[in-house]
């Protein structure tokens, strides 16, 4: 059995999801089992990969448990708080379950950032997961704690983008 690793793919550019939802898809071609746990999209956005990824069902378990978009400046921290905490302990059963050979974390670092969860919890869950599971997390920000821990880290670097020029979000290319 191969020894899990944690992931990190991080940055301020586009394309941490869907490098995550590609080695999801690498992973469940080798027919291995997937979780993929979003903490910030909600229940009631379609997505282009959830069409795609029931495809794979029940090789890939998707949760969407997050409240919607967020920052700082339109945090409702208690209704975020509560989503965050829901798929932060979905998240921990989901590894400690030992059913899946990855777990993915999609914008974990967002949430940690607006401490909506315990970094130093996520930390300590971290350090201790089952051997054989891969974790891999998403999200602008990552903590240096976070990065410490990491087996790999890759970073999205943003050099251009079209909505620095107001355009708006792409259907297929961005949700």
């Amino acid at each position: 059995m191969q020894t899990g690793i944690i992931i990190i793919f991080t940055g301020e550019g586009k394309g941490k999801t869907s490098a995550a939802l590609g080695t999801a898809l690498r992973a469940a071609g080798h027919k291995q089992n997937v979780c993929i746990i979003q903490f910030i999209k909600h229940k009631h956005m379609v997505c282009g990969e959830h069409k795609a990824l029931k495809a794979f069902l029940p090789q890939i378990e998707l949760y969407t448990i997050g409240s919607g978009f967020i920052t700082s400046k339109n945090l409702k921290k208690k209704t975020h708080q509560v989503q965050a905490q829901k798929a932060w302990l979905l998240a921990q059963e989901k590894i400690l379950s030992g059913k899946f050979a990855l777990v993915v974390l999609d914008e974990l670092t967002h949430v940690i950032s607006l401490k909506l969860i315990s970094e130093q919890e996520v930390l300590n869950f971290l350090t201790k997961k089952p051997p054989h599971v891969n974790v891999l997390i998403t999200g602008r920000a990552a903590s240096s704690s976070l990065l410490k821990i990491a087996d790999l880290v890759t970073e999205c670097t943003q050099i251009k983008h079209p909505y620095k020029k107001g355009k708006k979000a792409l259907k297929g290319i961005d949700y």
